[in-house]
């Protein structure tokens, strides 16, 4: 399940990571790469440690703590802090999987990599090629979105990132562990969610509201993993 959510930071969000990145000292991006994935990527990373990540990725993390499609799609236990990336002409990433666990940097707690995430954060017209390619059941997805908006997919996916032919692409990725492991199980409480909320846009006095309201919460009792 592919997930598109618009508008994840505001203009003036946007405009403030736009800043920061721009002069911003960037470094190798197979530090965070696993062993296979190493061999494939080639492009330049904002060091996890460094004060821009961290000012960055906690206006990214509460960006998607008040962003309900995000909470409904992806049931979020833990949130990998967001990392930032940047590909110029001839960079890429070639097909890889992410890795199944990924160790928290301050922690040092395990999260389990159900689902990857890449925010775009400058427009697509600033640069060509530099698709997010991701496969799934019903073949490959190319992915290039606005500034400030964001794909949501399984991390089991092989996904790459194609060679930039000009300009720069930047974006944000990170990785959520959710309360519902199965991606099965939450594509039925996401779809079950969004007719919910359909529903009741529609007839906010409709008595069913309450029983699917309590079914779908009974649902991730049954399932979730606190």
């Amino acid at each position: 399940m592919l997930i598109h959510i618009p508008g994840v930071l505001t203009k003036d969000e946007l405009a403030h990571c736009q800043g920061r990145l721009s002069s911003a000292r960037w470094g190798d991006g197979r530090v965070t790469a696993g062993h296979q994935s190493a061999q494939v990527k080639y492009n330049a990373q904002l060091p996890e440690d460094s004060e821009e990540a961290r000012e960055l990725g906690a206006i990214v993390v509460r960006a998607l703590e008040r962003n309900a499609l995000f909470v409904t799609a992806a049931l979020p236990q833990q949130v990998f802090p967001p990392l930032f990336n940047r590909y110029q002409a001839g960079m890429s990433f070639g097909a890889h999987v992410d890795n199944a666990v990924r160790v928290m940097p301050r922690t040092g707690r395990s999260l389990r990599t159900d689902l990857s995430a890449t925010l775009f954060l400058n427009a697509p017209e600033d640069y060509d090629g530099g698709e997010l390619v991701i496969e799934d059941t019903y073949g490959s997805k190319s992915v290039k979105l606005p500034a400030g908006h964001m794909v949501l997919y399984p991390a089991t996916s092989l996904h790459r990132v194609t060679p930039i032919a000009h300009g720069v692409r930047v974006a944000s990725f990170f990785w959520i562990q959710s309360m519902v492991r199965d991606a099965g199980e939450r594509r039925l409480l996401f779809d079950l969610d969004r007719a919910i909320v359909e529903l009741g846009q529609k007839n906010p006095d409709e008595p069913a509201l309450v029983k699917l309201t309590s079914i779908y919460h009974n649902l991730i009792r049954k399932w979730g993993e606190i």
